[in-house]
């Protein structure tokens, strides 16, 4: 993701900015190539031609934030006269850029989508809703309807892109309550329970490949687990160098922990160093690095495979309690302080530097996500 811009005034010695030009004296063809070396923020900050550029389809997308919320329980309507659901999901990308929210296109309506992060008989208790990032695409792929039963039956896809949803093949045993993850392009999906608890389902393991045809895709069985201790909550499986793993309990609980090696298809014993460390909400870094964050301690920290231990890269007040956390270019995105912020940490800088990203008034995040910005946009 860019930084924010410092957006300075319109002047009238915008003079190209009345009449659309790029770079007044050179056809448009040329201009966009000279412009495609500029950062963002400066496109955007500098005259509207420039920022319309930054927003068509010839400027290489940027990345931004995409994010899951839910309307806080007794919130404030955020238009008059609004009745504000308790029980739904929005989805909402935030532009680091401009720095401001944008809905996503709506859902598809065939068949009807009921999504709930809390029921109003369990007020105290979250419902978890699984989505995660493969090829450029956000894929929610398990949740829970307003009758308490796996609310998919097909993932749900968003392709920025080209900006519009659409369903991913048919799932065998709809579910909640599952691991999810990817490597490679490569969705998994473990564990959990269907309408009822099934020992078969809560061993089992799927893949849909993503690099094929959309024609070809469909849900392969995998090597099954050797028991259902995964199906106990929602759980997010993390690509690392060619393999898929997770731990079956978050928090500072004692945990088990598996690896699936997707070349040979069969699941290892996790390293006890992994294990002991991986208190808190996971995520991979182009699947090379895994990041962890200690909700506890408030502790951000990278897996050292050759040494098999956790290393503290920062630790912030402001990532205890964290929830969920998505790792890309660089960046560490951090669900905190019951979906009230967005902590950002650049793992790049040393030392590591983060700040904050607000949801709009109203709102909370359940997760969130890094992807390249809508492409239909216009500014």
């Amino acid at each position: 993701m860019e930084a924010t811009p410092q957006c300075r005034n319109q002047t009238d010695n915008d003079s190209f900015d009345e009449n659309g030009i790029l770079l007044p004296g050179l056809p448009d063809d040329l201009a966009q190539r000279c412009l495609f070396s500029l950062s963002p923020s400066l496109l955007f900050s500098v005259c509207h031609p420039w920022r319309r550029f930054l927003y068509s389809p010839s400027f290489p997308p940027f990345f931004s934030l995409y994010a899951l919320v839910s309307p806080l329980q007794n919130s404030t309507p955020r238009h008059p006269g609004q009745v504000v659901p308790q029980n739904t999901i929005e989805f909402i990308s935030f532009d680091p850029i401009s720095s401001s929210w944008t809905p996503l296109p709506s859902l598809p309506q065939d068949p009807p989508l009921h999504l709930l992060h809390r029921h109003p008989s369990f007020l105290s208790r979250n419902l978890p809703i699984q989505s995660l990032t493969v090829s450029n695409h956000l894929i929610l792929i398990a949740a829970t309807s307003h009758k308490l039963l796996p609310a998919l039956s097909s993932p749900l896809v968003f392709n920025p892109e080209s900006s519009s949803w659409f369903y991913g093949p048919q799932i065998s045993t709809p579910r909640r309550w599952c691991a999810t993850g990817s490597v490679r392009g490569v969705v998994y999906m473990a564990s959990g329970i269907g309408s009822l608890y099934k020992g078969d389902v809560a061993r089992s393991l799927e893949q849909w490949d993503l690099n094929k045809k959309r024609e070809n895709w469909r849900w392969e069985n995998k090597a099954e687990l050797k028991d259902g201790r995964f199906s106990r909550e929602a759980v997010e499986a993390v690509g690392y160098r060619g393999k898929l793993c997770m731990v079956n309990v978050k928090g500072n609980a004692v945990k088990q922990g598996a690896v699936y090696d997707v070349g040979l298809d069969k699941w290892e014993e996790m390293p006890q160093g992994m294990v002991a460390g991986w208190n808190g909400p996971a995520a991979a870094m182009d699947e090379d690095v895994i990041y962890v964050v200690d909700e506890v301690k408030g502790s951000l920290s990278r897996y050292d495979g050759e040494r098999d231990c956790w290393v503290k890269v920062i630790e912030l007040e402001q990532l205890k309690r964290a929830e969920q956390i998505a790792a890309a270019r660089g960046k560490i995105c951090a669900v905190s302080g019951n979906g009230e912020r967005i902590i950002v940490v650049d793992v790049g800088d040393r030392p590591a530097r983060f700040w904050e990203v607000a949801p709009p008034r109203g709102l909370e995040v359940v997760a969130v996500h890094v992807l390249p910005r809508m492409c239909s946009r216009q500014r």
